[in-house]
């Protein structure tokens, strides 16, 4: 079973993700987020909104509808080949494929016959407004959040008062109709994106949009870094201006290194002023920007970062999923034995700390261990555990990447202290309970 198979597996069993509509025989390239999952989910966009709109200077927040104008759509120059793939079919077992993805470009990889000719196939999802399905209600599912964020531009502007350089940074659900979804949660139909978008003068003598765009894509890659992707498998890939999207001057793929390839997680584009531009075009509103400064009105440049939430989660499910084979301790050990861990960054873990009696049949220790864990799941992301064994359940909270075992024993009843574990080290000390929440805070800083 290769690595991709195995995350696929642990995710299912330990409650991270699930096939979407499984007891109907799932629904293509859907999936659903189980409560492990949902934290984790959580911890990733909360990381990367802080990151945003604390972090960085002049960034705030908004939430914009997932259905919008259809005019927004034909401004942006989705409904155009702007937003098409090249789309063949097998002429004998009638499979579809991505021009772009095939080797060769005129056999089936499938059968090895003979391809159509491309058709272009838009990949925008398209529903209807109101009780009539016919071309005048017609309106799509959004396939991305930035338009959202260009429409409202001024509101921003002049509402929260900002100044440029600023940006404007949202997280909301997408839509693509893609024809060849797959490898697992890494292309989807519906997903979500963390897309920030900054304005800044073009004419900016100081800062030059090279300057900005350079900026963010260290950044960016920094972002990544941090939370645990070792450099060597994060790459910048400058994409060449014939195989840039429409309305990019500037477009860098940020890519990881997973099991199945080198595969893009995160866009970083100088979108110039197209979209500002267009949409002024087809709405006949003016948006320019007033700069009281240099008192002069201009359309503004935009240096975009865009990352998928599931695509980023994959990333780090890759780079935590660890085995050992022979197990982590002398018990365990076996030629055979292969014990799984996910050495997920600490701000990541969907479960920071698992409370463990270490036996179910003595009522002290579980009283005393379940008033543990209702004082910390306030604050933390806590899990009670008292099934099986202390070393299965160490075993089980390694798999799911918790970082601290804090177990409850006979000793607890007498002295009031405890043991905690460290899931990297598999170091064990014992400390007060009352200490607990102070050295649990130093910790999980």
């Amino acid at each position: 079973m290769d690595k991709i198979q195995k995350i696929i597996s642990l995710c299912k069993q330990r409650g991270f993700i699930f096939p979407s509509s499984e007891i109907y025989n799932g629904f293509g390239s859907c999936y659903d987020f189980g409560n492990l999952g949902v934290e984790m989910k959580q911890n990733i966009k909360k990381l990367w909104w802080d990151e945003m709109t604390k972090k960085q200077e002049n960034i705030v927040g908004i939430d914009t509808s997932i259905l919008m104008s259809p005019k927004i759509w034909q401004a942006s120059g989705h409904l155009t080949t702007g937003f098409a793939d090249e789309l063949v079919e097998c002429k004998k077992c009638h499979k579809r494929f991505k021009l772009d993805e095939l080797t060769e470009k005129n056999k089936c990889p499938d059968c090895g016959e003979n391809l159509t000719e491309p058709k272009k196939f838009n990949l925008m999802m398209k529903t209807f407004i109101g009780p009539v399905e016919d071309k005048a209600n017609i309106a799509y599912l959004r396939p991305e959040t930035c338009q959202g964020i260009y429409v409202n531009f001024l509101n921003v502007a002049n509402s929260a008062r900002m100044r440029i350089p600023f940006g404007i940074a949202q997280i909301g659900k997408a839509f693509r109709n893609e024809i060849t979804p797959g490898n697992y949660i890494f292309r989807l139909r519906e997903f979500e994106q963390m897309e920030a978008q900054f304005f800044i003068n073009p004419s900016d003598k100081n800062k030059t949009p090279d300057d900005w765009f350079e900026y963010w894509k260290q950044q960016r890659l920094n972002w990544h870094i941090d939370l645990g992707i070792k450099k060597e498998n994060l790459r910048a890939k400058e994409i060449p201006e014939k195989d840039r999207a429409h309305y990019a001057k500037r477009q860098i793929d940020i890519e990881y290194k997973f099991p199945f390839g080198w595969k893009e997680i995160e866009g970083v584009h100088n979108r110039g002023n197209y979209d500002l531009s267009n949409h002024s075009k087809h709405s006949s509103q003016n948006l320019e920007y007033f700069d009281e400064k240099t008192k002069e009105k201009y359309i503004p440049y935009i240096i975009e970062t865009s990352v998928g939430v599931e695509r980023s989660m994959l990333a780090f499910l890759c780079e935590a999923y660890t085995e050992i084979q022979g197990g982590r301790t002398e018990t365990t050990k076996s030629i055979k034995d292969i014990e799984v861990m996910l050495k997920l960054n600490k701000k990541l873990c969907p479960i920071q700390i698992a409370i463990l009696p270490l036996v179910k049949n003595k009522q002290e220790i579980i009283d005393k261990a379940k008033e543990i864990y209702n004082s910390l799941k306030i604050k933390f992301n806590c899990a009670y555990d008292e099934q099986g064994s202390v070393g299965k359940r160490y075993r089980r909270q390694d798999e799911i990447g918790t970082i601290y075992c804090l177990t409850i024993d006979f000793q607890t009843i007498e002295d009031d202290t405890l043991t905690i574990r460290d899931r990297d080290t598999m170091k064990q000390e014992r400390i007060k309970i009352k200490d607990l929440p102070q050295i649990l805070t130093e910790k999980l800083n």
